[in-house]
């Protein structure tokens, strides 16, 4: 689940480097999508030591000016698959967010962040090591701040237990979700529904002690 918890100091020194430009056209976004993904696969096959811009480009049958046009280098790609795969999991939270119901709408929450991690694990465990190397990008930091605001959005619901303090509540229940998926990635657990219900237990109980 790539997504980090922490303030984002003011150093340039710490920004992952950025894509060079935005795809305008279909042909070009769909370039740009094809060197993400292999980047994906090649992640997943070879790890981070092998990991380069010479073996992306080859995998996403462009050359390699081709992918310099949009990423200046291998930083730059990963940065966009940070992006990538935790902007998948804010659309399934968005989904989840419609849920009236608060309860549910947690459960959900819970069920898609644990989704998330267990469907490329390989891929997810990679990418939160390279967000704890380099956490501070902006997009990153963007995509996090959705995250937190939809879980807050679903805590103050009436039918769940009011909270001291909403926002570090949503604060807590995010690492709480994330330590626990991130953990059974790790371990090469594949039982969603087992996870989940393990994981609910642990944010309905800390969210029920608060009462």
């Amino acid at each position: 689940m790539a997504t980090r918890i922490r303030p984002m100091p003011d150093t340039a020194a710490q920004q992952r480097p950025r894509p060079r430009k935005v795809p305008r056209q279909a042909r070009s976004a769909e370039t740009v999508r094809a060197i993400v993904e292999a980047a994906a696969c090649i992640l997943e096959q070879v790890g981070l030591g092998e990991f380069t811009t010479n073996i992306v480009a080859e995998r996403a049958g462009v050359s390699i000016g081709s992918l310099y046009q949009y990423f200046p280098g291998k930083e730059a790609l990963i940065g966009a698959l940070i992006v990538r795969e935790t902007s998948l999991l804010i659309a399934e939270w968005e989904t989840a967010l419609a849920i009236a119901d608060g309860r549910r709408a947690l459960a959900a929450l819970i069920a898609s962040a644990v989704a998330h991690q267990l469907r490329r694990p390989t891929l997810a465990r990679l990418l939160d090591v390279e967000e704890a190397r380099l956490p501070f990008d902006a997009d990153t930091q963007r995509v996090t701040a959705r995250l937190r605001a939809i879980l807050l959005a679903v805590l103050v619901r009436a039918d769940l237990p009011p909270q001291p303090d909403p926002e570090i509540a949503a604060q807590d229940v995010l690492a709480i979700v994330k330590g626990m998926v991130d953990a059974a990635g790790e371990c090469g657990e594949q039982d969603r529904e087992r996870l989940s219900r393990r994981v609910g237990r642990a944010v309905f109980g800390y969210l029920d002690a608060a009462v």
